[in-house]
């Protein structure tokens, strides 16, 4: 899933060349990349589809040059992951009705890669055989807002348990509650499930866009496939998986590990990926000098110094025409930061 436009890492992440495009951790690699690279040692490369928005097509196809046309599947308007994910489950089912599903955002680190593989790699075997729905788990480090939650049930083969609840992004109060429990794991957002058993989930939670997606499927794989796609899709639902399946199903399961993971979501996610300098000041980009600052995360741009004094958890991100100062713990509010700020006159040209 590569459609997202990144506005929670305004400015450094804009509408025209959002984060998943970008080297955050200065590998050479994009978070797209590096998400492409992982994907294809677990199944042939030709498999692999991409479903992005029809805005991104050229940048998909420039920065992975080895996929064909055929597997950027090209959303013509903005309506969350259920009806991306349909879509994908729609041109996998046309192809393979026995088909199998590894659902993958492009915007997550996984530092342990090796661990990584062999999670996904019993994953996808668990659906294979089984009427299940799989999400991969994480050990909450902080009360986070941002994440959706899993309560884990019953444990029903090597490490998989059954999921009790699902709770897409509590308030901070309820985050706390869950983590200071111990019975709740950051939902990854990575899913396994047969093409089969998505199917059916979507027609019986989501039949609006199951009965879309269910007409379009003599069209999926052939030269009319965009042309259905333009037509249809802008009328589907506006919903995220979670909130459209996953809250409601009674089959999802779900496998913890430690895979080094960060769905760098956040400016505060990217942080603590970060190494920090004596002060727990991270400079992922440009050049800072800081003075009396503790636990901050400052980016500029090449060719330009940041000098900051007296912060303290706080992020500063300079870009060539937008300065973004605020609290680590305000960022859930860049969102509407960035809403006001497209509201000014030519407000646009800033985001």
């Amino acid at each position: 899933m590569a459609g997202g436009v990144g506005a929670r890492f305004w400015p450094y992440s804009r509408n025209s060349r959002p984060k998943q495009f970008l080297d955050f951790l200065g590998t050479g690699r994009s978070l797209l990349q590096m998400t492409y690279d992982r994907t294809a040692k677990l199944v042939p490369k030709e498999n692999i589809l991409i479903v992005t928005n029809k805005a991104y097509r050229d940048m998909v196809l420039e920065q992975l040059p080895m996929v064909s046309a055929r597997q950027v599947l090209l959303e013509p308007a903005r309506r969350n992951t259920a009806p991306c994910i349909a879509y994908a489950a729609a041109r996998v089912y046309a192809a393979n009705k026995n088909g199998v599903m590894f659902v993958v955002p492009s915007d997550h680190l996984i530092t342990k890669e090796a661990e990584f593989i062999e999670a996904a790699i019993q994953g996808m075997d668990f659906v294979a055989n089984n009427d299940a729905i799989l999400t991969l788990g994480i050990t909450p480090s902080r009360p986070e807002t941002g994440y959706g939650y899993i309560q884990a049930g019953q444990e029903v083969e090597n490490g998989i348990r059954k999921v009790k609840t699902f709770t897409e992004k509590p308030n901070a109060e309820l985050a706390k509650v869950f983590m200071d429990s111990g019975e709740f794991y950051w939902n990854s957002g990575m899913f396994f499930w047969s093409v089969k058993t998505i199917r059916a989930a979507f027609r019986k939670f989501l039949p609006n866009t199951f009965a879309k997606f269910e007409m379009g499927l003599a069209f999926m794989g052939t030269d009319s496939e965009q042309a259905f796609i333009d037509e249809y899709f802008p009328s589907c639902q506006k919903i995220s998986i979670d909130y459209g399946i996953m809250e409601h199903v009674t089959n999802a399961h779900v496998l913890f590990g430690d895979f080094g993971w960060s769905d760098l979501g956040t400016w505060g996610s990217l942080y603590d990926t970060l190494d920090k300098d004596d002060n727990s000041n991270a400079k992922p980009k440009g050049k800072s000098l800081c003075y009396d600052c503790h636990k901050n995360i400052i980016v500029v741009p090449e060719g330009k110094i940041a000098v900051v004094q007296g912060l303290e958890d706080c992020i500063v991100v300079d870009t060539d025409n937008a300065l973004l100062i605020c609290k680590k713990s305000d960022e859930q509010r860049i969102r509407q930061f960035v809403n006001d700020v497209s509201l000014l006159e030519k407000g646009d040209e800033f985001i």
